[in-house]
């Protein structure tokens, strides 16, 4: 987009140097045009002691036309550097708000990251916590382990014992 951007605002630029050219020409021509009706006041002048009077009036029109032609060539410059103007300015909003879509959209993420980044901190916690009461749970089993292996012992110890005084006996 900003490769189009800068596309149209060269196009622009060298509009704009197109329509500063045509100005100037215009400046001229009109310059020009003063002088070419200084040229017939004078040629009138002339021509009223002349008897032919044809060849500056066609001249004149001549004139005539051609600024109305630069004229007209003017005006559609003008619109069509305008028309240029308006796609500048349309692409540029565009931009703008494709840009705010965008910035809430990372906004948007960011929280939600940063969501999950408290739910996972919340887990590992608790998993600690379970993992703790399970080193516990098992230290207190194997302690019982222990008691129930010596009071196992105890009584093999004590059985023995006593089926040798039943022997005894």
């Amino acid at each position: 987009m900003e490769a189009d951007f800068s596309e149209m605002r060269n196009e622009l630029q060298s509009r704009d140097d197109l329509w500063r050219r045509i100005q100037l020409e215009c400046q001229q021509l009109h310059t020009e045009l003063l002088k070419v009706k200084m040229y017939k006041d004078m040629q009138e002048i002339q021509m009223k002691h002349q008897s032919s009077r044809v060849q500056l009036p066609e001249q004149l029109e001549n004139k005539n036309t051609e600024l109305l032609l630069f004229a007209e060539s003017q005006e559609c410059q003008q619109e069509e550097l305008n028309k240029i103007r308006n796609h500048i300015y349309r692409g540029e909003q565009s931009h703008c708000s494709e840009q705010e879509r965008m910035k809430t959209e990372i906004s948007d993420l960011t929280e939600e990251l940063h969501q999950k980044e408290i739910t996972i901190a919340t887990i590992m916690e608790k998993a600690s916590l379970l993992e703790r009461q399970l080193k516990m749970e098992l230290e207190t089993k194997d302690k019982l382990l222990a008691k129930q292996q010596l009071l196992e012992l105890q009584y093999e110890v004590i059985k023995s014992e006593n089926t040798h005084l039943k022997e005894m006996v």
